[in-house]
């Protein structure tokens, strides 16, 4: 059974008369009756009735009349020029309707994300070359998938094979071959290119031990349960594509400017997502194609992505080499830090190869370090493209920092605990305190507690005299302990802003709009709380409406770990401004004075006066009637607000991990016994969706420590292609995770919120992967590579 518990710690106490500190189990609102609050406690989802009896529908259940489907050709070499394409036969196959080509489809180049430069975009359709195994050279649309699948197996491409490159030291190296003519080197951005990386003069001077490594925090592939897709509906001069993003707005913006459309003539809806990680907030050239042809043909379209597909062309993530410098003092304390990235953007560069900004941002964590030189390139390959996966950048920033941290204090002597006590940053409140980049300001933060509560809760001096005694017997398995400290970014600069709204109808009910895009972090449930909460409905009464452009004129949907903090207080904000519109009218109706009407349930009444109450019903059709509604303003709409909340700055989780593993030194196998987890994301709403966003996290961070790696041979071809080959634990390989939480709210919202869902991810991979070297440092062991198989690890015991 897992074992869940909440500690509060001290913060700032939010601005404005809604938050009292830390004690109160939500934010409260001027105005309300006195009764329980609903935030704060533990409720379960409001999804997942749906989802467990199969009634929930994703894109590809959507029944559309109609409906031809498409299927991609796509590259079988990783490097090649791309000699012909020829389509002759797979036209006149039975039920195929069109087979396009670069040749026969005028689609523009597009451009992976906006803060890159120009350069190396990407065909839609292959012209001239491919540049990676996946890379689509011809799209067939037929009557059925079989039809399409055998129409696109007729296809019959051409190719002169050019040398490839997937390692990102050689793609650098000297003569190593071009990608594409207009990025010499092969490198497509980096810290210069943003005027930054200049080396920092004398940084290592007043070090008396300088601590070196190389790291690879590998390439992982997304693999969310729902593959993408899209159906592309044809309507009038425009058309409605159904696709399951994490950011419909982002990707309407998008398409209309790819297909030549105003956006007035697009539409982008979501059905059920199941899934993104990232992957799924991606624009991809396949909606371009499907869109295009949905066009041409004058009917819809629809593309399903295989399993096999998505291990190619779905974006990836992480995929960094990283050489590291530590300089400290003797007795451990640390006086400067250099980090030099050399990350990998795929064949077309997208918004992975800007992620090593997060990372350098992030590169201080949570230790006052009085010097950083930080360096990065991202360069192409051919490979995939990267974009963002589960932290995005800020993972890799805390995987380097506590490996080195690891190693320094085993080189020096040092207990990895008292390293960093010695080193952190001490707690601090609002305004904040300057991250060591000197790139980002910490909101509130008390960084050392989690490290007490978590080396409470796993019983740390009992591991170290367990993990003694098994040395000094030479026994097979041997015990170790590893410890993650991490602070994060959520909601990044350009994400903590965004739209909602609060619409009463005449029956009473209530409708909250919001610009973010659920797929699994149970925004119904959290949105309907806080709506029910301020406004004094029931939670059945709240119906969450997001993820279609035609009623959400805009939002940058949900990455980031930023939904509740961003658009939960936009809800809130919105529920404030109609309860305002609506104390008002309340006084006129019950002909009271509107200082001394108050929420009561289902309502608002007069305060202490539960009898005199006028039911959101009531109101909502009072709002619309003149008698009532006159010399009100802000009622043209009916009983609705609409509210742009802005944070102003981001805001930063942090946290303490403890994993004890037990490794065979026989046979080099891993077994993770416990998981210790104490994330603090400042005030918490509800305790059940933060442990299931802390144990999807912590999963996957330990899935990349001991399991996931996407790999490539010499020359471009992927052999991990599949779930045969790409290892995903399930739930088997995983002890129960013992989460806690420390409560330390942020000043930046109303709702004292920060973000969770990357937490558990960043936390755990170096907790694990410092308890895996911890279990056979005796045996001279310094640092293995994840992820950490039992091979690699076998291979390392030996050669030690």
């Amino acid at each position: 059974m897992t074992e869940t518990r909440r500690l509060e710690t001290k913060g700032p106490e939010t601005k404005g008369p809604e938050t009292k500190g830390p004690k109160t189990k939500g934010p409260k609102t001027k105005g309300h009756e006195t009764r329980g609050s609903i935030l704060g406690h533990p409720v379960l989802r409001k999804e997942d009735p749906g989802i467990l009896l199969g009634e929930t529908r994703y894109f590809d259940d959507l029944d559309i009349d109609g409906l031809a489907h498409i299927v991609f050709v796509r590259s079988t070499v990783a490097h090649a020029i791309l000699e012909s394409v020829d389509i002759s036969e797979a036209v006149g196959l039975p039920g195929v309707l069109g087979v396009y080509t670069a040749d026969n489809l005028e689609v523009a180049d597009h451009h992976g994300f906006i803060m890159l430069p120009p350069t190396a975009n990407r065909p839609p359709l292959a012209k001239g070359k491919v540049r990676f195994v996946g890379d689509v050279v011809a799209a067939v649309v037929a009557e059925t998938r079989a039809q399409a699948v055998d129409a696109a197996e007729a296809v019959i491409v051409d190719y002169d094979p050019l040398p490839a490159v997937v390692d990102l030291e050689a793609a650098v190296a000297a003569g190593a071959p071009l990608l594409h003519d207009e990025v010499p080197g092969n490198v497509v951005f980096s810290a210069a290119g943003m005027g930054m990386g200049a080396p920092v003069e004398g940084l290592m001077d007043d070090a008396e031990v300088v601590i070196s490594a190389k790291f690879v925090n590998q390439r992982l592939a997304g693999v969310p349960m729902e593959s993408n897709g899209i159906i592309a509906v044809p309507e009038g001069a425009g058309l409605t594509a159904w696709i399951p993003t994490q950011a419909p707005n982002s990707i309407h913006g998008e398409l209309a400017g790819a297909l030549g459309l105003d956006p007035t003539a697009v539409r982008v809806r979501t059905a059920a997502v199941g899934g993104g990680f990232g992957s799924k907030a991606a624009f991809m050239v396949e909606f371009i194609v499907a869109c295009k042809a949905a066009l041409a043909l004058g009917r819809p379209v629809k593309w399903t992505e295989t399993r096999s597909e998505n291990m190619v062309a779905m974006v990836q993530g992480r995929a960094q080499v990283q050489f590291v410098d530590l300089g400290l003092m003797r007795d451990g304390t640390i006086t400067a830090l250099r980090v030099k990235v050399l990350a990998d953007a795929g064949a077309y560069p997208a918004i992975g190869a800007f992620l090593p900004f997060f990372t350098h941002t992030m590169s201080g964590g949570v230790y006052a370090i009085p010097k950083i030189d930080f360096d990065w390139q991202a360069v192409v390959t051919n490979t995939t493209t990267t974009a963002a996966y589960r932290g995005a950048g800020r993972p890799e920033a805390t995987q380097l920092l506590e490996r080195i941290l690891d190693i320094a204090a085993d080189q020096l002597g040092l207990d990895p605990v008292a390293i960093r006590r010695k080193n952190f940053i001490p707690k601090f409140d609002a305004p904040g305190a300057m991250a060591a980049s000197g790139l980002a300001m910490y909101d509130t933060g008390d960084y050392e507690s989690t490290l007490d509560v978590a080396l409470a809760h796993a019983g740390y001096d009992a591991l170290l005299a367990e993990q003694a005694a098994r040395r000094t017997s030479g026994a097979t398995k041997q015990l170790g302990i590893g410890i993650g400290s991490y602070v994060e970014i959520t909601a990044p600069a350009g994400m903590h802003a965004e739209w909602g709204a609060v619409e009463v109808h005449d029956d009473g009910s209530v409708t909250a709009f919001v610009g973010t895009s659920a797929h699994g972090q149970g925004h119904e449930t959290a949105f309907a709380m806080i709506v029910s909460d301020l406004m004094g409905v029931s939670m059945d009464q709240v119906t969450l409406v997001q993820s279609d452009t035609a009623l959400i004129p805009k939002g940058a949907g949900t990455m980031g770990s930023r939904s509740l903090q961003t658009a939960g207080s936009a809800v809130y904000r919105s529920s404030e401004a109609v309860i305002d519109k609506a104390r008002q009218l309340a006084a006129n109706l019950l002909e009271a004075n509107a200082d001394d009407i108050v929420v009561g349930d289902g309502g608002l009444q007069v305060a202490g006066t539960p009898a005199r109450l006028v039911s959101w019903g009531d109101l909502a059709r009072a709002a619309k009637d003149p008698t009532h509604a006159s010399g009100i303003d802000g009622l043209d709409d009916g009983l609705r607000a609409e509210v742009d909340f802005d944070a102003g700055s981001s805001s930063f989780p942090f946290g303490t991990h403890v994993a004890v593993v037990e490794v065979d030194t026989e046979t080099g196998r891993v077994e993770l016994l416990r998981h210790v987890a104490v994330d603090d994301c400042g005030r918490i709403l509800n305790p059940l969706l933060v442990r299931g966003q802390q144990h999807g996290g912590i999963a996957q961070g330990i899935a990349q420590a001991m399991y996931e790696w996407v790999q490539y041979d010499a020359d471009g071809n992927p052999v991990t292609g599949n779930l045969m080959d790409y290892a995903i634990p399930s739930a088997a390989e995983f002890p129960s995770f013992e989460t806690f939480n420390t409560e330390t709210p942020t000043h930046l919202n109303p709702l004292g919120a920060k973000g969770i869902g990357e937490s558990g991810t960043i936390g755990s991979t170096p907790a694990v992967h410092n308890a895996v070297i911890d279990a056979v440092s005796h045996l001279g062991i310094e640092h293995i590579d994840m992820p950490l198989s039992a091979e690699r690890v076998w291979r390392a015991i030996n050669a030690a």
